[in-house]
């Protein structure tokens, strides 16, 4: 069985503080991570025993994750396994990059977010730059506030051709047209950014081929839909992995709307879901990307 799951532990403290994020800040303490440690090496350890199936899995951490070395083990260790067909996280960049020395590179992405004012400019560039020197996929990409046009376009610059840069809505906020045609001109895809798309009765992979897993092995169908399926260590859920239609009214968020099977994003991100990188036909290169949003 070829299955992708997202999996989002308890952490929820991050290095950084911005003030445009939806996710609500806090210092975990000693015992909320170790709690969150133990969840992760158990999911770790489920991942690495299923070695009939081919997984992929997403880490989405309320908080930054790779700070923690739980976190950079666990992703070197899964990229080793040849059951794992992809092991991705998502991630501000903030920690050291050596520990990707223990990576496989043919496995282990990261899908990277720039938040100005939270880092200096210089130190996260050389970051991408130490990433592309190790042969490590990423891609890059910024929440597209008039703020940080400039900031965007200097990344576009300075990475290279080959580095995917994305744009992300600002969480509530409505683009003009000419607002939207600067971010398109530095992510062809902000399109499917730009307005959250309607998906009720929809079908989408999501409870079938992608599943959502928390730290207590609950299994939903994503993120945003709260009905359990069952759970991922007794099995329980397997049961009920079926094709179905999205019972919300919309999506707004790229690792939900990525899974709609109305939109083409699998196509162009092929080979790339889960870190965001499109596929070899799509990669950017000062190109237009095809956009085919439903009418």
């Amino acid at each position: 069985m070829d299955l992708t799951l997202l999996y989002r532990g308890p952490l929820a403290s991050c290095d950084y503080d911005c003030p445009y994020c939806p996710f609500a800040k806090r210092r975990d303490s000693t015992a909320q991570l170790r709690t969150d440690r133990a969840a992760l090496e158990r999911f770790a350890h489920w991942a690495a025993a299923q070695a009939d199936d081919r997984l992929s899995l997403l880490f989405t951490p309320w908080g930054e994750g790779l700070v923690r070395s739980w976190y950079r083990r666990t992703l070197a260790e899964l990229s080793h396994l040849p059951h794992i067909r992809r092991v991705a996280i998502q991630t501000n960049l903030s920690c050291r990059t050596d520990w990707l020395a223990e990576a496989d590179p043919d496995t282990l992405a990261l899908w990277c977010t720039y938040h100005p004012g939270q880092t200096p400019y210089d130190r996260f560039l050389a970051k991408c730059r130490d990433l592309t020197d190790r042969g490590i996929r990423f891609s890059v990409g910024i929440v597209g506030l008039a703020e940080h046009l400039d900031a965007a376009r200097r990344l576009r610059a300075d990475l290279p051709p080959h580095v995917y840069l994305w744009i992300n809505a600002a969480d509530g906020h409505t683009y003009t047209d000419a607002e939207a045609d600067l971010w398109t001109a530095l992510d062809p895809l902000f399109p499917y950014s730009r307005r959250p798309h309607t998906s009720a009765g929809l079908p989408c992979r999501t409870g079938e081929s992608v599943i959502s897993v928390d730290g207590e092995g609950t299994v939903r169908r994503c993120h945003f839909v709260r009905a359990e399926l069952g759970n991922l260590y007794d099995g329980s859920y397997r049961a009920a992995l079926r094709p179905r239609p999205c019972p919300l009214a919309v999506c707004d968020c790229h690792i939900g709307y990525v899974h709609l099977e109305t939109l083409p994003l699998y196509d162009v991100f092929a080979g790339g879901v889960l870190e965001r990188i499109p596929g070899p036909a799509h990669l950017q290169t000062g190109g237009p990307l095809p956009v085919v949003l439903p009418g």
